[in-house]
């Protein structure tokens, strides 16, 4: 426990050590603002936080590399939509009753950070999955779209954005508009050789005008998000516009697909963990070129390029996404459904090679941009669940100065800068977790430290309530 604690130190040193102090990041008001996010990837799934890992992820490993690794960043549930909207808002989503998969959807009411950096005059954008609402109420579209889910209208425009290439929901990873005739496998399947053979998916991608994009949907999926987003980035740069660009890949989200070029990278593998390694490479690749991108654009010195994945992965441990060494997956508030990978690349502010054991969380990303960019708080009136990440990077916040708070499906947690209390249902026992010496939550703590589970369950509770009252629209 000793050496696990000394090592602890001797990381928080050597990432205080290797972070710049922003002060040239203060110098531009203005940095270029990137979230990157897959969907259903494991912790354990890039070689940058599972050395051992059998998914090639050079371009991910050399992000790391070149910034910060957050060896304890948190989506902010283990499903995807409520993640998503705390990307956004800052704000946990049972708040404004997104509280699951295709549930709810993103409310007028609510200030995203779209909507802010737009009136601050930055150029914004959406490409991929949004999940976050349905694109039309005439045309059966998707998980929710059409008459059945009108009352679910809200697309990427009406929440900020000014370009948008996105679906719905979820798509198969390569061909996305196309699955095999008849019956598909969930899962996924061996990429369709000849398309005579396929049939539509039944979801589509749409653009911010309220209109169906047919062009360029042929091939990897990523490589389709990347083609629309890339152009976004250099027509900003070339017009000395600062960006706002929120890229949310499928990838790795069922039904997974690998291209020839990268199904063969796996080829001794079974069908499914050949095809979901093969459309995470094929992800990483559309990372490297991303970042190639911002390099050739004269951009990326002061570009905010965040990565993390919406939860834990799909399926159990014979599945061929990782959590690692963590205690559950997708849909559980254990670690291994919450705690994903997490790079922040920021040359103007960030030194390579650090990495740190800081806990953050997707509603971090909201005050953390608005804290860069010098911004009031806009949302006054209303409780954020995020804070700002920037004196961290300047090495003045050691701690997280409030926990990170979680609820999803009955599921409640709690979690601070060592413990984290988690229950399963109102009617369960209350557990405790040391994260620091047990990541894996393999021992629980909680009657031998009944005062702590009193204090922090006391601290969990009034945060439900606060999340209920917000529910009811009084933050509005």
């Amino acid at each position: 426990m000793r050496l696990r604690r000394l090592f602890l130190c001797l990381t928080a040193i050597a990432c205080h050590a290797a972070i710049a102090t922003a002060a040239a990041a203060a110098a531009d008001p203005k940095p270029n603002v990137i979230l990157m996010m897959a969907d259903d990837m494991g912790w354990g799934d890039p070689r940058c936080f599972r050395a051992d890992s059998p998914i090639q992820t050079p371009h991910l490993d050399a992000m790391a590399a070149a910034g910060l690794k957050f060896d304890r960043f948190y989506a902010a549930a283990p499903v995807c939509s409520p993640t998503r909207g705390a990307c956004l808002t800052g704000r946990h989503p049972y708040r404004y009753g997104i509280y699951f998969a295709n549930v709810g959807h993103l409310k007028p009411e609510e200030i995203t950070l779209a909507e802010i950096l737009r009136d601050q005059g930055y150029a914004t954008g959406h490409f991929g999955k949004w999940h976050l609402g349905t694109f039309s109420k005439e045309i059966e579209d998707a998980n929710r779209g059409g008459p059945k889910g009108a009352a679910h209208y809200s697309p990427p425009q009406a929440n900020g954005f000014d370009v948008c290439f996105s679906t719905e929901s979820k798509v198969p990873t390569y061909d996305p508009m196309l699955k095999p005739k008849g019956k598909a496998p969930g899962i996924g399947w061996d990429f369709i050789k000849d398309r005579a053979d396929a049939a539509p998916y039944g979801t589509r991608y749409w653009n911010e005008k309220g209109e169906v994009v047919e062009d360029n949907l042929l091939g990897d999926d990523s490589r389709a998000i990347m083609d629309r987003a890339i152009p976004f980035i250099q027509n900003a740069a070339k017009a000395d516009k600062p960006f706002f660009a929120v890229i949310w890949f499928h990838a790795p989200h069922l039904p997974v697909v690998a291209g020839p070029e990268h199904a063969a990278l796996y080829a001794g593998d079974p069908v499914h963990a050949r095809n979901y390694r093969g459309c995470i490479t094929a992800l990483d690749e559309q990372v490297g070129r991303l970042r190639q991108a911002l390099r050739d654009a004269a951009c990326a010195e002061n570009t905010m390029l965040w990565f993390c994945s919406d939860n834990g992965p799909e399926g159990g441990a014979k599945d061929p996404g990782s959590a690692a060494h963590l205690r559950g997956r997708k849909r559980s508030l254990y670690e291994g459904g919450i705690r994903v990978p997490g790079i922040l690349e920021w040359p103007a502010a960030v030194k390579g090679g650090a990495a740190t054991v800081f806990p953050a969380v997707t509603s971090d990303y909201l005050p953390t941009v608005l804290d860069a960019l010098g911004i009031p708080q806009l949302t006054v009136g209303r409780p954020l669940d995020g804070i700002s990440l920037l004196p961290h990077l300047r090495g003045e916040m050691p701690e997280r100065p409030q926990p990170i708070a979680f609820q999803s499906k009955g599921q409640l947690a709690l979690s601070d800068n060592r413990f984290k209390l988690y229950r399963g249902g109102d009617s369960q026992a209350w557990e405790l977790y040391d994260l620091i010496d047990d990541p894996s939550e393999k021992h629980d703590l909680a009657a031998d430290q009944p005062e702590r589970v009193k204090a922090m369950a006391a601290k969990a509770l009034a945060w439900k309530e606060s999340c209920t009252q917000s529910d009811g629209g009084g933050d509005y």
